[in-house]
């Protein structure tokens, strides 16, 4: 009687008749899911929609230009150096900044585990969670050091100020970074020129992460 849909019992006089529960409607995909779903969507048709107009050198330009592996020595190296007599400040607490970043993304990557794109080429794991793609730890490394210089634009004024001082007319002793040659007349539009290049560099390179297949 198991496989039938309608069985029939006797019972004195009576006959009752059982019919079989209808069976569960199908679960709806969650909104999480859903998101998961356009956003592997979205990811992909960007994708392939500029695989053939963007070179490939180019996004791996900026991929290396956020890449923690080249900003922690450099960071470090100039905080040791003689150079940072009068900034050491300002160099401290961009090294504490990153390295913060750093443990932050980190973390967040090991609790959200989302894979990589399967079309996912040529790239470096330096710790076991850049297996995961979620957030990028290059996005938000980038925005890190965008905001920064934002933050420290007015200190940005004050040491080429210094500079100006301290060189003359020109940025630099020999003179070849004259302000005439940088197509400013002060140190404000110095800054500002500045902080416009690493905004445009921070967008750049986390769209990039996007279309080298990487989130």
């Amino acid at each position: 009687m198991l496989g039938l849909d309608r069985a029939t019992f006797a019972d004195g006089p009576e006959t009752v008749e059982l019919s079989k529960p209808p069976p569960p409607p199908p679960l709806s995909p969650s909104l999480f899911n859903r998101l998961i779903h356009l956003d592997t969507a979205v990811s992909l048709h960007l994708y392939t929609l500029t695989q053939p107009i963007l070179p490939y050198y180019l996004l791996k330009t900026l991929e290396l230009s956020g890449d923690g592996r080249f900003f922690f020595p450099l960071t470090l190296s100039v905080l040791l150096s003689p150079l940072s007599t009068t900034h050491s400040t300002f160099l401290l607490n961009l090294l504490l900044g990153l390295i913060l970043d750093l443990l932050l993304i980190g973390l967040l990557k090991h609790l959200i585990r989302r894979l990589r794109p399967v079309y996912n080429k040529n790239i470096f794991h330096t710790f076991s969670v850049d297996h995961w793609s979620f957030p990028s730890g290059h996005s938000s490394r980038v925005f890190f050091i965008a905001t920064f210089i934002f933050f420290y634009s007015k200190f940005i004024e004050e040491v080429l100020i210094q500079l100006r001082v301290d060189q003359g007319d020109g940025y630099f002793s020999n003179g070849w970074m004259s302000t005439r040659w940088l197509l400013c007349d002060d140190e404000v539009k110095m800054a500002n020129y500045v902080l416009s290049i690493s905004g445009f560099w921070a967008a750049s390179t986390s769209v990039s992460r996007v279309l080298l297949g990487r989130v």
